[in-house]
């Protein structure tokens, strides 16, 4: 049986995997050159991208800073 909060988590992750690709695509960015803005692998990215892990906060926040959003709109909270 799920949970509400699984539910919660899982949309969550899922929006973020979306709204990271299409941020990434729309500005022309491969994910080796994300990871290297990052300075981590582009299978970090890839996993990412795929739900298969999420980042570290301190990533999500370099995130947003690269893009130009608010951890909201990274999130899937608010449109960006």
């Amino acid at each position: 049986m799920s949970t509400g909060i699984a539910c919660i988590d899982y949309n969550i992750n899922m929006k973020f995997a979306i709204i990271l690709k299409e941020l990434r695509k729309s500005n022309n960015i491969t994910q080796v050159e994300l990871a290297k803005m990052l300075n981590l692998t582009q299978s970090s990215v890839s996993e990412w991208e795929n739900e298969i892990s999420r980042p570290e906060y301190e990533n999500l926040i370099k995130l947003a800073d690269i893009f130009d959003v608010s951890l909201d709109e990274l999130m899937g909270r608010k449109d960006y």
